[in-house]
């Protein structure tokens, strides 16, 4: 792994990056997975405040001297975009990734103080995009993936961006186990993005009934629901996911239409989403959203991250 491009590029010893999950990452999981030899990302939308925001930055940096990232939505369904990175510029994060939006900013703004710039992409025409920008790794986002997942299949993404582009490619999507680790890094991967099975983390927040969902269901229970964020969303079907369906409601498909309310649209069903997705994950409620990615498949146990990220590793010393 010495001279594997991603480990070099982040200073770590094995090439996965605990992903960035929507209210699920918090500190202790991005310290813990710091010293368990992997990189970590939280996303900047955890923090309702930019005092909130700096706060978490400070203490990880007070914890670990090792290199953390920073998930930036950059469009204008995030109000918050602009503050978050002149912030994360400042205080001096290690990597940034970029999802929902074009990069250019960020890239001008991060790269000359020598911060990283990962681009999520789904296919190779939104890669040549980020790439001729200055991207220094692209995130392949395949149909594997949890959260805002992409419409292709993990071997097949990664085919045809290493057939295409000579920059690092790190593979998000359907990693649980060191064998698909393994895999996946046989595709061609420079590495890994992993998030599902570390919701199954001890040190994770969540309530204890969307960690038992995860252990629970299976890959075949995770369906793309459009309710929830105004893009495609990965969650587990529960039986209240079932109850209301997974499409929009017949008064968003028609706004949705029409260009002068669509942003507005979006930005107003994503706030209500992320409140759905709090509720539901961090309290008892029968209105249950679960995020998670097919990886459930493979989780079986409520572990420490450190020993998630023990048997993620096995056999690449």
């Amino acid at each position: 792994m010495k001279e594997n491009r991603i480990c070099q590029m982040l200073d770590i010893k094995y090439p996965i990056i605990m992903a960035p999950m929507f209210l699920v990452s918090n500190v202790e999981m991005v310290v813990q997975a710091l010293e368990s030899g992997i990189a970590a990302a939280f996303p900047a939308l955890n923090y309702r405040t930019d005092k909130e925001f700096r706060e978490a930055i400070t203490e990880i940096k007070s914890r670990t001297d090792k290199k953390f990232g920073v998930n930036l939505i950059v469009n204008k369904s995030n109000p918050k975009y602009p503050q978050q990175l002149e912030t994360c510029v400042e205080m001096g994060v290690g990597f940034i990734i970029t999802s929902l939006g074009s990069p250019k900013v960020v890239i001008e703004k991060a790269k000359p103080k020598g911060i990283k710039v990962f681009c999520d992409v789904t296919d190779v025409g939104y890669a040549e995009k980020v790439v001729a920008l200055g991207a220094d790794a692209i995130i392949a986002v395949s149909s594997q993936a949890g959260g805002h997942a992409g419409k292709i299949p993990t071997k097949e993404l990664i085919g045809q961006l290493k057939a295409n582009f000579d920059i690092p490619i790190v593979s998000a999507g359907g990693v649980a186990t060191s064998e698909q680790l393994k895999e996946m890094l046989s595709f061609g991967a420079d590495g890994v993005s992993v998030g599902t099975v570390f919701i199954a983390a001890e040190e994770c927040g969540v309530s204890d009934s969307y960690k038992q969902a995860l252990i629970d269901y299976g890959a075949n229970d995770v369906v793309l629901t459009s309710n929830l964020s105004g893009t495609p969303l990965t969650v587990i079907n529960t039986p209240y996911v079932q109850s209301i369906g997974t499409e929009a409601n017949w008064l968003s498909r028609m706004i949705y239409k029409h260009k002068k309310f669509k942003k507005i649209l979006k930005l107003i069903v994503a706030v209500r989403g992320m409140n759905q997705i709090k509720k539901a994950a961090f309290g008892a409620t029968y209105k249950t959203y679960f995020v998670a990615g097919p990886s459930i498949e493979y989780i079986k146990e409520v572990r420490p991250l450190k020993k998630i990220v023990a048997d993620l590793v096995k056999g690449l010393d």
